[in-house]
């Protein structure tokens, strides 16, 4: 596991400032990305976790200008180093995905070209982006293939998407993605569609990415386990939003917000014989439902009567944890955990 990183603007690959991103419903707006603030820094991963529809793709989508119609970025700042993403142009922006920013998409087979071999895919990628052959390109695309463990890669380059399954369309995306040795990773559940031992295979990929180039990653997913093996930090998101954020034993091994705790006592892991799962009462609302103050307030165990109507304050910044919180802001420190017993494992010499 790699030491987390300094989170200071400087040192960072990416910084995402006050993010906002809007779709229409019904006769107004809504911000399904809301004020959303985060940096990765060269060689450390940030895990985006949250419920289904809480903005993580979305998210990512935002940097990369990708949105699709009719939602829109409304607001805030993507600074690539000292390049803001927000303001450049068609062209520069065509140079920029790839190269510099990548991302591994969630639906491989909507982002591929069904009309062209996918190893040719990935050619044109590396043609666009650097001075070489097209033999020496598609020797490379054809070591990358085997790199994520699609067999036989010398044939598989020259086939098509409908003849590859899910899983093989999946370690084609991510052979692009990493084509590159891109500055910034965007992975939205790299491995969801994988085996474990293809999964533990790209896992791995992404590690030597980092260890080799200083590759920053955004890892997006539902897997808290991935997110305990792969993590620097960790974001959680609820409504648009992120709720808590800190280094990965803080906000794992003792999670602050009453979502957080939620989302961790309701692993399947967490239960103990014979005991039912827990689960968060209520269902996710949909944007054109989300309340003034904090968005999780209509499902929240520990809710204060001003939690419906009052943006959720923000904690002290920290290092290790930041927390937008009634409950927590101010609120004393020894509150029972319950059921939200420490997931991660022990580092080393620990």
């Amino acid at each position: 596991m790699a030491a987390a990183k300094n989170d200071s603007a400087g040192s960072e690959s990416v910084r995402v400032r006050d993010l906002v991103t809007t779709f229409p419903y019904g006769s107004r707006r809504v911000a399904v990305v809301d004020q959303v603030s985060f940096g990765v820094a060269p060689g450390e991963v940030l895990a985006l976790v949250g419920e289904s529809g809480c903005g993580k793709s979305m998210t990512a989508l935002s940097m990369l200008r990708l949105v699709p119609k009719p939602g829109r970025v409304e607001g805030g700042s993507v600074r690539l180093g000292e390049t803001e993403v927000l303001e450049l142009d068609v062209p520069a922006m065509r140079r920029l995905r790839g190269h510099q920013m990548a991302m591994i998409f969630q639906e491989p087979m909507s982002s591929l070209n069904p009309v062209q071999a996918v190893g040719a895919q990935v050619v044109e990628a590396i043609l666009l982006h650097e001075d070489t052959t097209v033999r020496a390109a598609r020797k490379r695309t054809v070591e990358l293939f085997a790199a994520v463990g699609i067999p036989d890669p010398r044939t598989r380059i020259d086939a098509y998407p409908h003849q590859l399954s899910g899983g093989l369309k999946q370690r084609v995306m991510i052979a692009m993605a990493l084509a590159l040795r891109p500055t910034v990773l965007l992975a939205d559940e790299p491995t969801t569609a994988l085996d474990v031992t293809i999964q533990a295979q790209i896992l791995r990929l992404m590690r030597e990415l980092q260890r080799d180039t200083g590759t920053a990653i955004l890892l997006i997913t539902h897997d808290l386990g991935v997110v305990n093996e792969m993590a620097d930090r960790v974001a959680v998101m609820y409504g648009g939003k992120i709720v808590e954020m800190g280094n990965r034993r803080a906000v794992l091994g003792e999670p602050s917000h009453p979502y957080t705790r939620g989302l961790l006592a309701a692993m399947p892991g967490r239960a103990r014989r014979g005991e039912p799962l827990h689960e968060i009462t209520g269902v996710v609302p949909q944007p054109a439902e989300w309340q003034r103050g904090c968005r999780f307030a209509s499902r929240c165990p520990e809710r204060l009567p001003h939690c419906t109507d009052q943006p959720a304050p923000r904690s002290e910044p920290s290092p290790a944890r930041e927390v937008f919180c009634h409950a927590r802001v101010g609120a004393p420190r020894d509150i029972d955990p319950g059921s939200s017993r420490p997931v991660v494992a022990a580092e080393e010499g620990e």
